[in-house]
């Protein structure tokens, strides 16, 4: 059996939608799924604010690169175009981590190299894995000393919100104006 933790976002569109996509698909391979936050845009792309969440999933079946490969189908069912690095997009589904795999493959760098520097990954990762690790270098890490490393100004454009992907919202995504349902 395979575990990855999926970081998840989107900042077009029905995004609130495009998220609950990546539950649905997933479906009994969900073994949780975190709460939806809104992030600042990360790279310096001038766009909307993101809604970010992370997922992790686990299938008997699944090795690391099953998983990139459904992530990547959730992300072209979503009609994602691959326009400007860091640029807006209407889903985006990273491989953060699977099991303790080490890759260095360009097309698939496990740990996500990046992942240890992005609150929008850690805190919600915190909220399902309070005792989660990711391997930095070569140590594993807390996901909180994680958090720690970052600027208060990293950690504090991450907001939790009231949405999850798992229930029926009460109000319209706030982005985009649209009701997911």
């Amino acid at each position: 059996m395979t575990r990855a933790v999926l970081s998840i976002g989107s900042n077009i569109g029905d995004s609130l939608g495009h998220l609950r996509s990546v539950t649905e698909q997933l479906g009994s391979r969900v073994v949780a799924c975190s709460p939806v936050y809104r992030s600042a845009p990360w790279g310096g792309v001038e766009q909307q604010d993101f809604l970010n969440a992370v997922v992790v999933a686990a299938d008997d079946a699944y090795d690391a690169w099953d998983w990139l490969r459904m992530g990547q189908g959730l992300e072209e069912a979503a009609d994602r175009v691959r326009v400007q690095h860091w640029g807006p997009r209407s889903l985006d589904v990273d491989v953060v981590a699977c099991d303790d795999l080490v890759s260095d493959d360009p097309r698939l760098i496990l740990p996500h190299p990046r992942a240890h520097e992005r609150a929008f990954v850690l805190l919600p990762w915190l909220d399902i894995e309070p005792d989660a690790t990711l391997r930095v270098g070569d140590r594993d890490v807390p996901v909180p000393e994680l958090l720690k490393r970052l600027s208060p100004q990293e950690r504090a454009g991450v907001v939790k919100q009231e949405w999850s992907l798992r229930e029926r919202p009460d109000k319209q995504d706030e982005i985009t104006g649209e009701s997911s349902w």
